[in-house]
């Protein structure tokens, strides 16, 4: 369901004819490749910025030419200039920090996972809900302008019907046991950071699953290492998906159906291109689509985002709020089939 009245927190509505005025909580590297893609939108104004300490939020403003730096969130969160509010901290933080500026009427972009469980998420979306306030999950992938080929191809029959989805992202360590990836208390593990993505691959292509299946080796500290994700749906449909943080994997999506096949190329979460192959004749050479992305390929969320606070939207048509419930849910599962 798509909310479609205006919102109503403390902030006044947007320009809707002017520039929409974005706030940055966070200053890490996600933080700065965001900021440099909004620089690149011409309806976009990266007007401040936020961190747990002034010096490093009027650092990051110097470095990309940002008017304000708040030394704590909740200056920004009282800030009724911003429009928008960008969450760019580690994981744990998602939750607080997305609460915080929706409490205070902000809109907000949060980045994927949207919290740690889907209890939270919920908790967001309530929030957000009875605030009048537009929340998104910044799922940049979803966004990507061959993905949403990708989506239209499958809807227009151009493969049949969707039977498979394979995915995989895994990146070579070894990582230290202080890094975020291994840190439980910085919401650490492999499916948490990267598994989202397969698993949101085949969420937007065949929806909840009727099973799930999860196997995982865990780091001594307790996170996920290296996870299998197999899920089952009542037309037949399977999702086999990986994620890792002990090896490099190709970092590929197939997505197959009864009557031809997409091939999504590494950095499937990212394409500039996708391959279709129509029918099942392996001899015969597949077609490939070219479909650029702009920027570092955050600008296609950050657009939408400005496209929904301009019509009034609380959420996105193209990133609903129970879609981002039902992936952490998924999540959730695997996890806990994962610990056992």
């Amino acid at each position: 369901m798509t909310a479609k009245t205006p919102m109503t927190g403390t902030a006044g509505s947007p320009n809707r004819q002017g520039k929409i005025r974005w706030g940055i909580l966070a200053t890490g590297t996600i933080a700065r490749d965001f900021t440099a893609d909004l620089q690149l939108l011409p309806d976009a104004e990266v007007f401040a910025v936020a961190s747990r300490t002034k010096a490093a939020a009027e650092d990051f403003a110097a470095r990309h030419g940002i008017p304000h730096a708040y030394g704590s969130w909740a200056e920004l969160a009282a800030d009724d200039r911003v429009d928008v509010v960008y969450v760019a901290t580690p994981h744990s933080a998602h939750h607080d920090a997305a609460a915080l500026c929706l409490d205070a009427g902000r809109a907000v972009l949060c980045e994927k996972p949207l919290t740690l469980d889907a209890a939270q998420a919920r908790s967001l979306v309530e929030l957000a809900r009875s605030r009048g306030v537009f929340l998104m999950e910044a799922m940049w992938m979803r966004f990507n302008p061959a993905i949403r080929r990708v989506v239209e191809l499958i809807g227009d029959g151009a493969i049949g019907e969707v039977r498979t989805v394979h995915a995989d992202f895994g990146i070579a360590g070894p990582f230290e046991p202080s890094h975020r990836l291994r840190d439980p208390a910085l919401g650490g593990g492999a499916l948490l950071d990267l598994g989202v993505y397969p698993v949101s691959l085949a969420h937007l292509l065949l929806g909840v699953p009727a099973q799930v299946r999860a196997w995982s080796s865990p780091t001594p500290e307790g996170v996920d290492a290296n996870t299998g994700v197999l899920l089952g749906y009542d037309n037949g449909a399977l999702a086999a998906l990986t994620c890792g943080i002990v090896s490099a994997t190709p970092c590929r999506a197939t997505v197959t159906g009864t009557e031809g096949r997409i091939e999504l190329p590494p950095g499937f979460f990212r394409p500039d291109h996708l391959l279709l192959r129509r029918g099942n004749d392996e001899q015969q050479p597949a077609e490939r689509i070219d479909v650029p992305y702009h920027g570092i390929g955050f600008t296609h969320e950050a657009e939408e985002v400005m496209r929904c606070l301009r019509a009034g939207l609380q959420e996105s048509p193209l990133m609903p709020w129970q879609a981002s419930i039902e992936v952490m849910e998924l999540l959730d599962e695997a996890r806990r089939q994962a610990a056992r």
